[in-house]
């Protein structure tokens, strides 16, 4: 029987934009560097990460009633995901995101909730009720509604798996009830520690001060190339990053890390050491390829990256 995991995030549409530069103000430019609109959503790619994991996943996100929305409930139940969770508000748009991205690496973006930020503690109980072995959820959603989210996972004794993203110090993290696991990248570990995750040391002190503040029985730090750091209130472990194939595209890879860590944790009976090698190794598959939702690596693509790696 497959692993249920309840996903509660957002969902948004992105559109990506190369420019050779930003004009200045008061300024209009032309350029040829090429516009797309992709599914996005932190959210939206964890929950499509573990159904082509194998997880029987339930998605709970909230979408507006206009063509965007239209276009991303379609794409969800082509994924396979138990889209029941997923409502519809007709005051709110769906969520949007605007990427611009520089000919020198100059990286920007802007989001617009939307629909997303109508994602309440009412509306939670319905998506419990389907009986989640997990549940999974991100700082994408009213800080309200995480809180609430924790106390349900608590009181049916539910394990609930955390992104602390997007980082806010606006947001009393300590107040989010007990947690199985707590991921964190370098930008949310300088935001909630003020460590800037430069080596070992300062990875430890980083983790003492999320494990002194959490209430998880794992922290585990994403630090892109260099791995991931896992701590547990006594013991650290540093896992390394598998090379991919191919560098092509970094987004996605923290929803590919988070997803396949969880699935991999729930299969194999909390070993947090083989999740976490586990969504290093889906990161890399993630990062060889273009696009969001679609660069998502299926159980067979892991393990294969796994495999090759031992020999």
């Amino acid at each position: 029987m497959a692993t249920k995991i309840l996903v509660i995030g957002c969902s948004t549409m992105d559109l990506s934009m190369n420019l050779f530069k930003l004009p200045e103000a008061g300024c209009t430019v032309s350029d040829d560097g090429g516009v797309a609109y992709t599914p996005g959503g932190g959210g939206a790619g964890v929950a499509v990460a573990l159904t082509r994991l194998g997880a029987e996943c339930t998605f709970l996100t909230k979408l507006g009633a206009d063509v965007h929305g239209q276009k991303l409930f379609k794409l969800y139940k082509e994924f396979g995901l138990d889209t029941s969770s997923i409502k519809v508000d007709h005051d709110f748009p769906t969520g949007f995101s605007v990427h611009i991205k520089e000919a020198d690496g100059t990286a920007r973006r802007v989001i617009y909730p939307g629909a997303n930020s109508q994602i309440t503690p009412e509306s939670l109980a319905p998506a419990f009720d389907t009986n989640p072995d997990a549940v999974y959820i991100g700082l994408d959603v009213p800080f309200s509604t995480v809180v609430s989210a924790g106390k349900l996972a608590a009181a049916r004794g539910i394990p609930l798996f955390l992104s602390a993203s997007p980082a806010s110090k606006a947001q009393p993290i300590e107040n989010i009830p007990a947690s199985e696991v707590v991921i964190l990248n370098e930008k949310e570990i300088e935001e909630y520690t003020g460590t800037v995750p430069a080596g070992t040391d300062s990875w430890l002190r980083a983790a003492y001060q999320l494990y002194e503040k959490l209430k998880t029985k794992y922290v585990v730090l994403t630090l892109g190339s260099r791995g991931a750091f896992i701590y547990d209130g006594k013991r650290c472990n540093m896992i390394t990053s598998y090379k991919p194939e191919a560098l092509r595209d970094l987004t996605g890879a923290g929803e590919a890390f988070s997803a396949a860590l969880t699935f991999e944790y729930l299969r194999c009976g909390g070993n947090i050491l083989s999740a976490v090698a586990f969504g290093c190794a889906a990161a890399s598959v993630c990062i060889s390829r273009k696009g969001v939702l679609s660069s998502m690596p299926t159980l067979g693509e892991v393990a294969d990256v796994i495999n090759r790696n031992q020999h």
